[in-house]
């Protein structure tokens, strides 16, 4: 179950597009799962070192990088971010609600 989650959860992530953000809560309740947030912050943990997956455009529901500490080197997920035009500033995103994507409901 826990493999087939997170390749859910994985599948949505790479839906999100360039200079864009969703929360871990987001993508739980697209997936129907909407209690799971915290299993989809194992699926991005889990998901370092893949490059198919963009683990850095998953944030909190309030637009902190609660992941960032998950990253090689110290401000890499801000880094990801303002390369693609995100503004962050003390961990957090700027205009969080500009930068939002909502997945749809249901995704599989």
């Amino acid at each position: 179950m826990e493999a087939n989650f997170f390749e859910r959860v994985y599948a949505i992530a790479r839906q999100i597009p360039e200079g864009r953000v969703t929360s871990y809560g987001a993508i739980a309740k697209a997936l129907g799962t909407a209690r799971s947030a915290r299993m989809v912050g194992w699926a991005m943990n889990a998901s370092h070192g893949r490059d198919d997956v963009p683990a850095h455009r998953v944030v909190n529901r309030i637009g902190v990088l609660s992941g960032k500490h998950h990253f090689d080197g110290t401000n890499l997920m801000q880094q990801l971010l303002e390369n693609e035009g995100i503004k962050v500033v003390d961990n957090q995103i700027v205009d969080f609600d500009k930068h939002f994507w909502q997945p749809e409901i249901n995704q599989q």
